[in-house]
């Protein structure tokens, strides 16, 4: 019996078609090319941005491109065990952290994994990484201070709690050191903190944990880690995973404080991501979308309404400038997002200056609303004092003839500078700090050699402490300096002065 040549094309053809059904799967996608911790997948028609997906050996990888017939994905494990050909699967799900008290005194990896060696984390619930950023309406303004602990910031660059802070300037001028402080300051003053470490060395993050155990800080702290040997898209998504940590427990009407340390690193491991996507390059190789990188992760630090708990994330992002060049791309970014910089420069630093703040460049958007008006009151005029000073100190090098009035105002400046020094991890209650500001601010060291000046005011305000603790205890209640009060702390200061000398 002979068969027809069109009844076998029509029984290949129906043969084709139940092969394509049968292996046809939107789920299931097969690895084309794997290396630099990306890997293009064919086939995923209906993956999501940013969904995980599971590869061979228990690897996860984000889905970050969507091309016309392939996935990009960026791997979050060790890609040398992925080979092309290898099958890929979808999960349906996002990359999600573990969140709440359980992660408090722990250091974690970029997915919210235990790295301390103190075992698994006891948590009830995860949330996904991105989140949209809470509406205007369900916030409130700033009014309330997070205190540092540093004169120099508390004094003239305050911060509230829910603002972003940027702190900025070069390697090795003591970013760090501020973000830890203030870190150690939160102690006993109900704000939960969360350290990201970005592209640091594992040593740095360790020497960062051993601190904050040494002064008792990590019972209220979490650090996130994504060190400099660890994967790229690691290193990408550990600012996000430490946000969303905090953000469950301002959803709790509690005040957070998070550190990114450091965005520059940050934005440099998207830059290479996304050269490795194949993404148009553009500025400095950035792409297009790194001002959104930045921009959706610090818009959510906020201070929430009443109605929503009245919760609060502050965030202190820092990044490193290249000689000083704060008109750089990323750091440009950055400033514009944020409410204000804490600018420090490396001339400063190297002259002894600690903290190294430049008071002309750095300036707080709104913390001024939030700072107690005990210190607003003895801290207005120190920016403008501290402006005629060096303005006058770069003059006076020219010439050797000097008037009383020159030679009056850069000696206040030099006093004032000093006392604007500060120790690291020596954070002061804002008590102190509105007394030695006031002593400063009135000229009562004006006639103290520099170097006698710290412990001229370490004497001072022991002495306070024991024979006029009604006066501190009267800043700290009421907040605010009275006239009466005034009067009073005038007296003490003068008596004070006569007993030292």
């Amino acid at each position: 019996m002979a068969i027809k040549t069109n009844e076998i094309s029509a029984l290949i053809k129906e043969q084709i078609k139940e092969y394509s059904q049968k292996v046809e799967s939107n789920d299931v996608g097969t690895v084309v090319t794997v290396g630099d911790g990306i890997a293009t997948i064919y086939g995923l028609d209906k993956a999501m941005l940013g969904e995980l997906l599971l590869f061979p050996h228990d690897i996860y990888g984000m889905v970050m491109n969507l091309n016309e017939d392939s996935v990009g994905s960026a791997l979050l494990g060790d890609d040398t065990l992925i080979e092309e050909g290898d099958m890929v699967k979808r999960t349906g799900k996002v990359v999600e952290v573990p969140v709440g008290d359980g992660l408090l005194g722990r250091v974690v990896n970029a997915l919210g994994q235990p790295i301390d060696g103190m075992g698994a984390i006891k948590y009830d619930h995860t949330r996904p990484i991105e989140r949209i950023a809470p509406g205007v309406m369900t916030r409130k303004s700033v009014d309330q201070p997070l205190e540092t602990g540093l004169k120099a910031i508390d004094a003239m660059v305050p911060i509230g709690r829910g603002q972003r802070e940027l702190i900025i300037g070069d390697r090795q001028t003591g970013k760090t050191a501020i973000a830890i402080d203030t870190i150690i300051n939160q102690k006993g003053k109900n704000c939960l903190c969360v350290y990201v470490a970005i592209g640091q060395k594992n040593s740095t993050v360790v020497r960062v944990v051993e601190k904050l155990k040494k002064y008792d800080a990590m019972s209220y702290t979490t650090v996130v880690s994504a060190t400099a040997a660890e994967l790229d898209p690691l290193k990408y998504i550990a600012p996000y995973a430490g946000v969303t940590m905090a953000e469950e427990w301002m959803d709790h009407g509690k005040d957070v404080l998070i550190v990114y340390d450091d965005l520059s690193k940050h934005a440099v491991a998207y830059r290479t991501l996304s050269l490795l996507l194949k993404r148009a390059p553009g500025r400095e190789a950035y792409p297009g979308d790194v001002f959104y990188l930045h921009s959706r992760l610090l818009e959510r630090a906020c201070r929430l309404s009443d109605e929503y708990g009245g919760g609060s994330i502050t965030a202190l992002p820092i990044i490193e400038t290249q000689a000083g060049d704060i008109s750089a791309y990323i750091p440009t970014n950055v400033i514009s997002i944020t409410d204000g910089q804490i600018f420090l420069m490396t001339d400063l630093f190297n002259k002894g200056q600690r903290p190294a703040i430049d008071s002309g460049l750095s300036v707080s958007r709104v913390g001024s609303a939030a700072q107690y008006k005990a210190v607003k009151q003895v801290s207005k005029s120190l920016k403008i004092e501290l402006a005629n000073f060096h303005e006058l100190e770069s003059f006076s090098q020219f010439g050797s003839d000097l008037d009383a009035e020159t030679k009056k105002i850069l000696t206040h400046g030099e006093v004032l500078m000093e006392v604007l020094k500060q120790g690291q991890y020596q954070p002061m209650s804002f008590v102190q700090q509105v007394v030695e500001l006031f002593v400063a601010q009135n000229g009562y060291m004006d006639d103290i050699d520099t170097t006698k000046i710290r412990p001229f005011l370490d004497k001072l305000y022991a002495m306070m402490e024991k024979d006029y603790k009604d006066i501190l205890d009267e800043i700290y209640n009421k907040k605010e300096l009275s006239d009466k009060l005034i009067g009073k702390m005038t007296k003490a200061v003068q008596t004070i002065k006569e007993a030292i000398k």
